[in-house]
């Protein structure tokens, strides 16, 4: 299963994973926040490590955290994925009873969405084709994005599904139906229905617009949450926008799916829309780990809102979780009030991509909708404009960035005299933020809330002591090119490793079969190594996980191109035995100063041969270590 799902695919599919180097790939862990990407991949050997929270394993351990699947839901997915037929034990194989729930209720979504497709086509679905006419949209717009008509019928899609092996409790829990008197009920009947696909592609859910007068339901309808559908991490139009996201560095955030379908269109292939909640913190880590969103401030979040006051509203709620983002992040507005599909009906494919090319900085535009309020005209007005912009200036936590908008704030305003603008935001900030603590008590800030500390993920400290570095190159070599070291490695002594973690590691490997019997390396030999661990626990030092320092020594990139470089194993191993030889030297030093040379005569002369043996051994070990 893993030789058909490469890794390095299988978490593209989730995050932007660029060269580091040594044949490894590197993007932002989706397993913590971090703003440096830390998350390694090393498609040779099949494994990923987070030298940040220390996440590591295959490509079957991270389906199975990301989706946060059992063992055998994780297989089924990738095999879903690879087009391999999977057979189960205990009777054999058969359809749709002993597979996971997860890839039910996929298959179910699927055989639901191709259901409303042909739908759409029928004399019933007139409303639903006018619908759509009316917005620009054709027939093959529909067919790309999978546009559907629910019947207005109390059981079509139920009855159509359960004919096809699907149960009336995998149909409710879906989402799909609901319970009715004498069965499951379609939840969406006489609806336009959009297709909700998560970043891999699959449907889990969907949306579905009102068309008749005579329904007396909501708007827009959702998929309720459900075991494959959470509303509060899944974009709208993810899987078709991700891979542009990622070649532009550039996010659109719209409002609805029309509006995804007419930015796409009209050439703007990077736009998402959240279904049926407000954009949250959980969409702005999908969207940072696309955007492979760090310190550099390459990329783009660009908000599109209504211009009217609601939208307004949005974009300065959306305001409250920009400084989340590390790039820049902008608000695209049409003065006339019109959304994207709105916009491209009117004026063309050409006027939506000047909504959004024509972006402003969402700090730019959260200070000038506060300044919108009052009367610029009047010293009354421009002071209390002051003041109600004075906390939007205050909460920029970059201090350049805040400066460059104490400046233009008091251009803005007409002012004109910056030390007054910076005293008064001062002032202003001060007393918002309430009464200045004493030494030792700190702010019990909630997770999540603005102003809150998150918990720093557990950083990897790279170690000071070149011997301890040494020791780990040293075992990175053991663990991905074993050939490079052969026996001689086999062969060090007990005492050559001195770090509990490197000593079990040494341990481990020996137990495995030594790196004499590692081959070339590779997925086959790590994977040794991984049986090896879960069977032989750590001695003697608690707290060490096996597990892990292989996957992490397997990932952690080489200090050097080994590639074709067979000297470099001799080198590491001799500058190793090296380093070892000297403690020795230092101790037998040590022994001998403690001797008198005349009374313990004969123990002081063995010492010092000893002394002079490893001296020389140590000289060899240099010469070798340099290639002299």
């Amino acid at each position: 299963m893993r030789e058909r799902s490469p890794i390095a695919d299988v978490v593209g599919e989730h995050i932007q994973l660029r060269n580091a180097g040594g044949g490894n790939l590197k993007g932002l862990c989706p397993f913590h926040d971090e703003k440096s990407p830390s998350f390694n991949v090393t498609p040779a050997r099949g494994y990923y490590y987070c030298f940040g929270c220390a996440e590591g394993g295959d490509v079957i351990t991270f389906v199975r955290k990301i989706e946060n699947l059992t063992f055998t839901e994780a297989v089924e997915r990738l095999a879903q994925r690879a087009g391999i037929q999977l057979r189960y034990e205990q009777g054999g194989y058969v359809p749709g009873r002993e597979q996971g729930e997860r890839l039910r209720l996929i298959e179910a979504h699927k055989a639901a969405a191709e259901f409303y497709a042909a739908q759409l086509a029928t004399p019933d679905a007139a409303p639903g084709r006018r619908f759509l006419s009316e917005r620009g949209f054709e027939r093959a717009d529909a067919e790309h994005f999978g546009v559907g008509y629910a019947p207005a019928e109390w059981e079509a899609l139920s009855r159509h599904l359960m004919a096809r092996g699907f149960t009336s409790q995998e149909l409710i829990k879906g989402g799909l139906a609901r319970e009715g008197r004498r069965g499951p009920v379609d939840r969406f009947r006489g609806r336009l229905v959009w297709p909700i696909r998560d970043i891999t592609g699959d449907v889990i859910g969907f949306g579905a617009r009102k068309l008749l007068d005579s329904d007396d339901g909501p708007k827009y309808l959702n998929t309720p949450e459900s075991p494959i559908y959470h509303k509060s991490s899944v974009l709208y139009g993810v899987d078709l926008a991700k891979r542009e996201i990622a070649r532009r560095s550039q996010a659109v955030i719209v409002e609805g799916y029309t509006d995804v379908m007419a930015c796409h269109l009209a050439g703007v292939p990077t736009a998402v829309a959240t279904c049926g909640t407000s954009f949250g913190e959980d969409h702005i880590k999908v969207l940072r780990r696309l955007l492979l969103d760090q310190a550099e401030f390459r990329g783009e979040v660009i908000f599109t809102f209504d211009g009217d006051s609601a939208g307004q509203k949005a974009a300065l709620r959306a305001f409250q979780d920009e400084q989340k983002f590390v790039t820049q992040t902008f608000v695209a507005i049409q003065p006339d009030g019109l959304d994207p599909c709105d916009l491209r009906v009117k004026h063309g494919d050409a006027a939506v991509r000047d909504l959004i090319a024509g972006r402003e900085p969402l700090f730019a535009f959260a200070i000038r909708s506060v300044l919108s309020r009052y009367d610029l005209n009047t010293n009354e007005g421009r002071l209390a404009a002051l003041d109600a912009a004075a906390p939007v200036v205050a909460s920029i936590k970059d201090p350049g960035l805040r400066k460059a908008y104490l400046v233009d704030l008091d251009r803005w305003l007409g002012f004109m005299d910056e030390g007054f603008v910076i005293q008064r935001i001062q002032q202003v900030a001060g007393l918002q933020r309430g009464p200045q603590r004493g030494p030792g008590q700190q702010a019990a800030a909630r997770p999540g809330r603005p102003g809150a500390a998150a918990p720093p993920a557990p950083a990897r400290q790279e170690p000071p002591d070149p011997a301890i570095r040494l020791e780990a190159e040293a075992l990175k070599l053991a663990v991905q090119r074993p050939a490079l070291l052969g026996p001689e490695f086999d062969a060090l002594g007990p005492g050559t490793f001195t770090r509990p973690e490197h000593v079990a590691l040494h341990e481990l490997i020996m137990a495995a079969g030594g790196t004499a019997s590692g081959g070339p390396g590779g997925r086959e030999w790590v994977d040794r190594l991984l049986v090896q661990a879960a069977e032989t626990p750590a001695q003697g030092e608690p707290g060490i996980d096996l597990p892990s320092l292989v996957t992490r020594f397997a990932v952690e990139a080489l200090r050097a191109d080994v590639s074709g470089e067979e000297r470099y194993g001799t080198a590491v191993l001799a500058k190793l035995q090296e380093t070892a030889v000297g403690r020795a030297v230092i101790q037998v030093k040590s022994r001998l100063q403690r001797l008198n040379p005349v009374d313990e005569q004969q123990e002081y002369n063995r010492l010092f041969g000893e002394l002079v043996a490893l001296e020389q051994q140590r000289r060899v070990l240099r010469e070798r270590a340099t290639g002299a």
